[in-house]
Parts: C-alpha cells; structure tokens; sequence
C-alpha cells in the first residue's frame, strides 16, 4: 500500500524552506508528497544522497500558485520526470513495477480568486484527468474549500462533522459526484466540532462494546451446546 500525502507549503522559493520541508517528512511514512502553493519563480529537480527526490514547479506573473511532488527512495527509481501543466496543477507518472501497477498523481492547488478562474482551474483539470489513461489516478492538492455536513444520499464523499459551505466545497462537492470519484476530504478541525466528534466517538466504543458482548454470549451459548450434545 502506497501512503500518498499532500501539503500546502505556502513557500518553498528559498533553501531553508526546502530543508525545513524534508526535516519534517522525515517524521511520516510517505512515499510521495504532493506539495501546493510552491512560489517559486525558477523550477527545481533535485536528487538527494538519501534517495529521496523533490520536483517544484513554477507560479505565475504574480508570484502566486505553483506545485510540486516529494518523493521518497521507494519511488524514485520507477517514476517519470514530474510535468508541471500549469502553474495550477502538475502530474507525476509512475510506471509498473513487478505487483506494483501504473500509477498517476495529480498535484492541484485551487484559486480563491474570481469565479471564471474558478472554472478554468477545473476545466483544465478535468481535461488533464479524462486524457490520461492511466488505470489508477489520485488527485491531491489543497481546494480552499469549506465543506459543510452532508445534504443527500449522493455525498457519500462527506462526514459529518462539516460546519459550513463556501462555493468552493460546492463546486469541488459537485466535481467528486459529476466524475464518479472515491474522495477522501481534510482540513482542520474546529473547537466548535469537538463535541460532535466526542459523540461519534462514544456511539462507536458503545457499538464496539456491544459487539464484542455479542460474541462472548455466543461463544458462551455455544460451549452449552457442545456440553449438551456431548
């Protein structure tokens, strides 16, 4: 099983901040690290005595977006060189490898700005997406979304302990139904959720405790049996 993971860098234009990056990859089990919000003006391939190896793409005129991927010496050997399709989104190929299948990633980073680059963010990652025929593709990235609690039996792509809705969780929310895709979501958890969570906590040790009473009645009920037909 492979552990793909994403992270908002919010920079990564100078040395120390790649160093801090790969101080605290150390303390995860990864093997690839898609990495948004990049800011940097010059692209970076590099590859390190460890075996690790860090693709950076570029932002735009602004100094705004950029992605990028870290990978780890798992990886290294069996993937392609990481292609960055727009200052927005990038994508990393890894080939087949003996029980290991073909595998892409897309690393996105979502605007926040107006509602037209909005929707060419996704048009162009849907374009992206639909023309790879790669059989298993993974998507991560950071969306600035805020998702709120799930409305109907079609968001099984969302839990329940969502606060609100922005515009962006709609459109990401209708982009996971629309293209049929399993979607794992996460952010930050707010003080506010907390005693939601304490709830589904109990509910679950509660449905837990009483399985395993279940089991030990049956066990119990069985062992008479054997005595009696013995």
């Amino acid at each position: 099983m492979m552990a793909i993971c994403t992270y908002n860098a919010r920079t990564l234009a100078s040395q120390a901040a790649i160093e801090d990056l790969m101080m605290q990859a150390k303390k995860i089990k990864y093997d690839a690290i898609g990495l948004t919000e990049t800011r940097r003006r010059h692209p970076l391939n590099a590859a390190y005595e460890t075996g690790e190896e860090l693709f950076l793409g570029t932002c735009d005129s602004r100094g705004v977006g950029g992605v990028g991927v870290f990978d780890n010496t798992s990886m290294a050997k069996n993937i392609d060189p990481f292609e960055q399709l727009t200052t927005r989104i990038g994508r990393l190929r890894m080939r087949r490898c003996g029980s290991t299948p073909a595998l892409t990633i897309f690393v996105a980073y979502a605007p926040t700005s107006s509602l037209g680059e909005v929707e060419a963010f996704y048009m162009d990652l849907e374009k992206f997406y639909r023309k790879d025929h790669t059989f298993y593709k993974v998507i991560v990235g950071n969306f600035n979304v805020k998702v709120g609690p799930k409305r109907t039996p079609e968001e099984l792509h969302i839990g329940t302990h969502g606060l609100q809705w922005n515009d962006q969780g709609e459109k990401l929310s209708e982009t996971i139904i629309n293209w049929d895709l399993f979607a794992t979501l996460a952010g930050f958890w707010e003080d506010s959720a907390m005693d939601n969570i304490d709830e589904e906590y109990d509910r679950l040790v509660e449905h837990l405790h009483d399985c395993a009473k279940k089991t030990e009645s049956f066990k119990t009920t069985k062992r008479h049996l054997l005595k009696f037909l013995s």
